[in-house]
């Protein structure tokens, strides 16, 4: 049975670049070259700031004279504190999954998130549920669908992400403790389209719903 979300997933948020095969593969060449020689051997990580924090059916302001671009990516919720836990019992530790929409302006480096593209207000919608882990069968065999105005524009699945939830879960409580709360994005797929004011924008993922966004104009997100 689904819960409310914002009962279960009031921690930090934690981004992961560069977690699909495609899109990591899309920039092999340019990782050869300096200053970073050769891809990334750990998850590339980033924050969203508490400002950032939307939800289902939320509206999110255009930046003036920027691009803004949705991000569908399947949300972890952690149920259980994590540290150093092991991958094969890092599954353990969740709480339940829900949808996120990752916006962000254009990023010119992986390795480097720019906080004044990933951190804007409203850039990361959560919801509309949480659904309990027991739930989902397999993590890792989800289809991710991204709509723009009724029209399907992106889509994927979690078995493309180059590292599984049980992995980046175990991977991470190497050198921090999760608690209980926290949110772990686990990636958005290759092929990230522009969005407009007037937009309407879902994202669905097997089993989990859809989430559904609304771009607006600066002026109309303001008091």
């Amino acid at each position: 049975m689904s819960r409310a979300l914002n009962d279960h997933a009031g921690g930090t948020l934690f981004g992961v670049a560069l977690n699909y095969q495609g899109l990591l593969h899309e920039h092999l060449e340019s990782f050869s070259q300096p200053p970073y020689q050769k891809p990334p051997v750990k998850p590339v990580l980033f924050i969203k700031t508490p400002n950032t924090r939307n939800q289902h059916d939320g509206a999110v302001e255009h930046p003036a004279g920027e691009r803004l671009q949705p991000g569908p990516a399947l949300a972890v919720v952690i149920g259980k504190r994590a540290s150093r836990v092991s991958e094969a019992q890092a599954l353990e530790h969740v709480a339940g999954y829900t949808i996120a929409n990752e916006f962000s302006l254009p990023e010119d480096s992986y390795y480097r998130p720019a906080v004044k593209a990933k951190c804007r207000d409203g850039f990361c919608a959560l919801g509309p549920v949480l659904v309990p882990a027991a739930e989902v069968a397999d993590p890792q065999a989800l289809t991710i669908k991204l709509l723009v105005n009724g029209q399907v524009v992106q889509e994927n699945t979690t078995a493309n992400q180059v590292r599984s939830v049980a992995r980046l879960i175990a991977e991470l409580s190497e050198f921090m403790t999760l608690d209980v709360g926290d949110v772990l994005l686990t990636g958005t797929p290759e092929g990230r389209v522009d969005v407009q004011p007037g937009d309407r924008v879902d994202i669905e993922i097997s089993g989990l719903g859809r989430l559904t966004n609304h771009i607006v104009a600066p002026q109309e997100a303001r008091p």
